[in-house]
């Protein structure tokens, strides 16, 4: 028996990265997937998003784990959309018991400014809750939430050298330290119904996300069209352990422990893998 045996998973932005890997390894330990993606370009983000191509891999990867897959292009922004691929995922494979909250964007640098606050806070904020809200209806004791914050949102950043420069990626951390609060509050409703939910906090992560140029150019501001070479090493900036980033399997596997039952009584967390990040950063306190 899987530690999700029999479960069925509900999965934003599955359609490559964090999403995909967090399906496959979901799938692996027993649970069918319900897999959503925007699998399209948004026009104020810098770096390509994932294609159709990229979620009927997914359900590719899933399928060779010998569980069910049901997919479907929803933009979170809409929560008509992914009401209705959720709706029909349930009809498709009979229920839903993990929700994990994983489609996002990261606006640095994006282009017109304003326009990239928006679109990064309506994909990583009101997406979060768009895809929580329309699973809440169907969630019973013994269902589990979980929301992709980031280290960002843990960061101070008060201490802004260039107001205004970069709306893009101030809304990145904005929306995830607004997204953290939002399941802390929600776990309380949620916690005398028996569903528990709790935000993972990644720090850098080796996805598309980070691997781009507009990613590079938030590293490495002193060079005018930074690669990859130049930005990778000041990635460790961010851990305190030697390292320049995380892969997404070391969250898929956080997750799995959250939403699986050897975690029945977590709630309300807001668990870092983060490499010492928070450490580095923070002085302790409760």
């Amino acid at each position: 028996m899987g530690r999700v045996q029999g479960k069925v998973a509900f999965i934003t932005g599955a359609a490559r990265g964090q999403g995909r890997s967090h399906a496959v390894r979901l799938a692996e330990e027993g649970a069918d997937i319900i897999a959503v993606d925007l699998c399209e370009n948004v026009d104020t983000i810098g770096y390509p998003m994932a294609t159709p191509e990229d979620l009927d891999e997914t359900a590719a990867f899933v399928e060779k784990t010998g569980q069910r897959i049901y997919t479907a292009k929803a933009d979170v922004r809409d929560a008509s959309q992914l009401k209705k691929a959720l709706e029909d995922g349930i009809a498709a494979l009979g229920g839903v018991d993990i929700v994990v909250a994983q489609a996002g964007i990261a606006g640095m640098k994006g282009n017109p400014p304003l326009q990239a606050w928006t679109d990064v806070i309506n994909t990583n904020l009101i997406g979060t809750i768009n895809a929580i809200q329309v699973s809440l209806p169907h969630l019973r004791e013994g269902a589990a939430i979980v929301a992709t914050g980031s280290t960002a949102a843990l960061m101070d950043a008060h201490n802004k050298p260039n107001p205004g420069g970069d709306p893009g990626g101030m809304a990145y951390m904005t929306s995830k330290r607004l997204l953290s609060q939002y399941v802390h509050d929600l776990a309380t409703e949620l916690a005398v119904r028996g569903i528990r939910a709790n935000v993972v906090h990644p720090t850098n992560c080796n996805t598309d996300m980070l691997q781009s140029p507009p990613m590079y150019k938030s590293f490495r501001p002193d060079l005018e069209n930074p690669t990859r070479a130049d930005a990778e090493p000041v990635f460790g900036v961010q851990q305190a352990m030697k390292v320049n980033f995380i892969e997404p399997e070391d969250i898929s596997n956080a997750i799995l422990w959250l939403v699986s039952d050897e975690a029945r009584y977590v709630t309300g967390m807001q668990l870092r893998v983060d490499a010492g990040g928070y450490l580095k950063w923070y002085d302790y306190h409760i």
